[in-house]
């Protein structure tokens, strides 16, 4: 019996215990997952003062087209189109007016926006909160983020500061201020979604994606963390998806204008060599783990990692001691280190790990001009083209061996233009046929009638494989 009591005494005071410290519990749980914030008021109070609206007058010289406002697409070549409907008007001079959004970024008047924002205007006026407005002038652009710089000349003037998107984690709020459809002003609340994300715009996607409503004329607005600061620039939305935005991560952005703050245009760090990601058989071989490294297709002679030692058939695992796990991840990474930069890099060769030390060249954006077959015009469908060597697949990510004709220029107005397809992009096939050679393409499509389908088959990138319709006129 006084085992039996001692046994009862002892359950009822842990159960009294559990009881007592359930409050403690509970509240440790709720301050380990926070809830929706009271107000973002103090916020948007806060930040208002930095963002600013943007209206720019474009002149149409070629007859142009009158399409409807956006500013979504990553890259702005004709991005009015992601949207949608659009009306032939008779050939003639017109101008047409754009909306845009921006963030002021010092003292100083420079403000930060998107290049499709500012590409081709005639004009470009900024209307800061209190309504006063200014004329400014583009200071430097790179189409390649969709990053641009413009700066007015105005006093008493309140700047957004800079966050780290790295630190920013997936779940936490953020708040996007902009002038949708002209709206100004325009304060709205989500999270981010996801990180990394690639939508194919370009070599550097790196998107940080949010639920926060983005609309046309938020292009170029900031997207802030709860403290207020910019952790990255509003770009992109998905025409079909609500509540599918991407914005420039702030990591990534700062290194880019502080470079066009100071020579007007970007210069990228440049290995020169043709890379792909390792598959699961290679990394078997060479006794990787999965998804490490990337193999090195090819190292370009009298390119700066061909000069310093690397060679074909090397696995790159890090660069400076950061690990590279996709072809993305080097892209990237070489792309943010400065021209003329030193680094170490870490590659295996025959199963022995070696550290080659590189410096880095200069990235050759645009497409060279070496002397490969080439059009003098646009074709009836507004493409220039260039037969695809192996100088310039490696230039722009493509392995070599690869066939096909590289996209070196796009007539602004035409079906290309509206199509989705960007300089550097590089055309396979045509109705299911290989193209290989510029009369390739031209003996196809001299076959196809005014009002039959073509449809063209092109790659971006390692990985990227798409296809466009056109109908001939």
């Amino acid at each position: 019996m006084i085992r039996f009591k001692t046994t009862q005494r002892y359950i009822v005071l842990c159960f009294v215990f559990a009881l007592l410290t359930l409050p403690a519990l509970s509240a440790t749980a709720a301050e380990a997952v926070p809830m929706v914030p009271a107000s973002f008021s103090k916020l948007a109070d806060q930040a208002k003062t930095g963002v600013v609206n943007i209206q720019t007058v474009k002149t149409l010289k070629d007859g142009g087209r009158v399409f409807q406002h956006f500013f979504g697409s990553p890259f702005g070549q004709n991005p009015e189109d992601f949207f949608g409907p659009f009306f032939r008007q008779q050939p003639q001079h017109r101008t047409e007016r754009s909306l845009g959004s921006g963030f002021l970024i010092d003292k100083e008047g420079f403000i930060v926006t998107n290049n499709h924002v500012i590409k081709d205007a005639d004009q470009i006026k900024v209307i800061l909160h209190d309504k006063k407005e200014y004329d400014a002038k583009i200071i430097g652009t790179d189409p390649m983020t969709d990053l641009a710089l413009i700066k007015i000349e105005a006093k008493g003037l309140k700047p957004l500061k800079f966050g780290s998107s790295e630190k920013a984690r997936v779940g936490s709020w953020v708040v996007a201020i902009g002038s949708p459809f002209g709206l100004e002003q325009t304060v709205t609340a989500g999270i981010i979604s996801a990180k990394g994300r690639i939508i194919g715009s370009g070599p550097y996607d790196d998107f940080i994606q949010t639920d926060a409503s983005i609309n046309p004329g938020n292009s170029g607005g900031p997207l802030l963390n709860l403290k207020g600061e910019v952790i990255g620039i509003n770009t992109a939305i998905v025409k079909s998806g609500q509540g599918i935005g991407f914005a420039i991560p702030s990591d990534m952005a700062t290194g880019i204008i502080e470079q066009l703050k100071e020579s007007s245009h970007v210069s990228r760090g440049w290995l020169g060599v043709a890379i792909q990601n390792v598959s699961k058989e290679m990394a078997e071989y060479y006794k990787l783990e999965p998804g490490q490294g990337v193999y090195v297709a090819k190292a370009y002679e009298d390119n700066p990692a061909y000069e310093a030692g690397v060679r074909q058939g090397d696995i790159i695992i890090s660069i400076d001691g950061k690990e590279i796990n996709s072809s993305r991840d080097l892209t990237i990474t070489i792309a943010n280190l400065k021209v003329g930069q030193k680094i170490k890099v870490e590659l295996i060769r025959d199963g022995d790990k070696m550290t080659i030390p590189v410096k880095l060249g200069e990235r050759p954006d645009e497409v060279a001009d070496n002397g490969a077959p080439g059009q003098a015009e646009p074709d009836t469908f507004g493409f220039m083209f260039k037969q695809v060597d192996d100088d310039i697949a490696g230039r722009l990510g493509y392995p070599p061996g690869i066939n096909g004709l590289i996209v070196t220029d796009i007539k602004q107005g035409s079906l290309a233009s509206r199509s989705g397809v960007r300089v550097g992009d590089l055309l396979v096939e045509v109705n299911h046929k290989k193209i290989r050679t510029a009369n390739d393409y031209t003996k196809i499509i001299g076959k196809i009638n005014k009002g039959e389908v073509a449809h063209m088959l092109f790659r971006r990138g390692n990985s990227q494989v798409f296809v466009v319709r056109f109908v001939k006129e």
